[in-house]
């Protein structure tokens, strides 16, 4: 048995392990990092990368069949789904070398390629090598929830783990769960030429804004989405090559399933128990420092803190642990100014509150900034001004922002470093942006809580008036 000593060992080589494994062996650190399955985690191999990667393949397929506002004649997309699997292929193995073995090595980390389990508090055991550690960081992520649907076990079902390996095009893809995963790959398949129907047994896309939620959903129906929301999966069965989902709603049958309904913390394997970590279904238990609450030598990063599953989220955890691991200093996480986006055609973000969670937190204080894309010169020039986004706004500061429209995961990123630097709404209206950009809906919608007690105080009309009769 080989035995390791080291300052920081790091379970799990996705974004957030990754991050910290990078950032404090570059500071001086000596830090083990661990992983049992592929480097890069779900993001790279699963998620964030593939998904992003079949959706330019679908936009580009939808592209070629409307572009008559815009002069272009309509040509049929001849999609080949193979194809765009290689695509997505291509796409992980140029990101991969960054989150390689090869890499991290050549940095100073040493890599166990294994499976990591606690055997006490202080060491962990992976292959055959113990590793006695002065701080654990878990950061095993999350992998898809199946849920115990009767017959699922019968039949052939795809998860986010597996569909990108599927390489026949499905004639008829039944997907359970209508959150970002799901809506995203419904529209991807049914812009590359598949019939889609997805069953949600509550809203779709509930965690986001009800009302910019429902201008993406109204464009996925109009691209014929079939979207049966209340409805849940009672059972399933199979019948001469087709799957049926079986609804209160009636029955849904079709070639292919996904199951997109949720995540699940990867720590069953780990014998959390042996090193004293509380732990329940939704990760470890930290506090805000993100250190264990039973064992102070050992940090959760990512999905297991049991608080937002995003990639981006991960790296702003590692920032936090660096700061505390490396130079033992006080960190702690927050997340009022954590965005996320939905990468729909039209995209769907958020940061901050929404207007509902606004109006509960602050009541009568909170005014509602309300602006559409149709004034967007850049949008209009391309057709594609339509949207909203909704600014939550207490004392001149946002607290939330909602965007539903063309970029908006790129245009939250303004809103996302205002919330985050508590700026005030003046820093976005004062901002000179260039023409025509996308981003001037940002700055009209800053405008907008400016324009009443501009334009329409009788109080500054009264002053401009004294101003004008005195000027020379």
């Amino acid at each position: 048995m080989n035995r390791i000593t080291t300052d920081i060992c790091i379970i799990g080589a996705g974004s957030a392990g990754l991050s910290v494994a990078a950032g404090a062996v570059q500071m001086g650190a000596k830090v083990v990092l661990i992983e049992g399955h592929k480097m890069g985690g779900d993001c790279l191999n699963y998620g964030c990368v593939p998904s992003k990667a079949l959706i330019a393949s679908a936009k580009q397929a939808y592209a070629m069949e409307h572009g008559a506002p815009l002069g272009i004649a309509a040509a049929k997309a001849q999609v080949d789904y193979a194809a765009a699997k290689d695509h997505i292929a291509d796409v992980i193995a140029t990101i991969a070398p960054v989150d390689s073995v090869e890499r991290f090595e050549g940095l100073g980390v040493q890599v166990i390629q294994d499976f990591a389990r606690f055997i006490s508090r202080t060491e962990v055991q992976a292959g055959d090598t113990i590793v006695t550690a002065r701080r654990f960081v878990v950061a095993t992520g999350s992998g898809p929830l199946v849920p115990p649907i009767p017959g699922l076990a019968d039949v052939t079902y795809y998860t986010n783990e597996t569909l990108f390996d599927l390489r026949e095009k499905p004639n008829h893809l039944i997907i359970i769960g209508g959150g970002p995963i799901g809506m995203e790959m419904a529209q991807a398949h049914r812009r590359l030429g598949c019939d889609v129907t997805v069953i949600e047994g509550a809203q779709a896309l509930g965690k986001d804004d009800p009302e910019t939620a429902a201008i993406v959903l109204n464009r996925l129906r109009d691209e014929g989405v079939r979207l049966i929301e209340d409805a849940h999966a009672s059972r399933v069965s199979s019948k001469d090559n087709l799957i049926t989902v079986h609804t209160p709603k009636g029955d849904i049958a079709g070639s292919h399933l996904l199951i997109a309904v949720g995540r699940k913390v990867n720590v069953e394997k780990l014998d959390l128990d042996k090193a004293g970590v509380a732990h329940d279904t939704k990760g470890l238990k930290v506090g805000t420092n993100l250190r264990s609450v039973t064992n102070r030598r050992v940090y959760a990063a990512g999905d297991v803190a049991g608080g937002l599953h995003f990639t981006h989220v991960a790296g702003y955890h590692a920032s936090v642990l660096i700061r505390s691991l490396v130079l033992g200093l006080p960190s702690r996480q927050r997340t009022d100014h954590i965005p996320w986006a939905t990468y729909t055609d039209p995209e769907l973000a958020q940061v901050g509150l929404t207007e509902a969670q606004a109006k509960k937190k602050f009541g009568t204080k909170l005014e509602v900034i309300r602006t559409d894309f149709h004034h967007n010169d850049r949008l209009i020039a391309e057709r594609k001004a339509n949207g909203l986004i909704k600014v939550m706004v207490v004392r001149g500061r946002p607290v939330g922002v909602s965007i539903a429209g063309p970029m908006a995961g790129e245009l939250i990123a303004v809103w996302a470093m205002a919330i985050a630097n508590r700026m005030k709404m003046s820093a976005i209206a004062t901002t000179v942006l260039p023409y025509p950009t996308v981003n001037e809906v940002n700055k009209r919608a800053a405008g907008a809580y400016f324009s009443p007690r501009l334009f329409e105080n009788p109080i500054v009309k009264r002053v401009v008036g004294l101003v004008q009769r005195f000027l020379p």
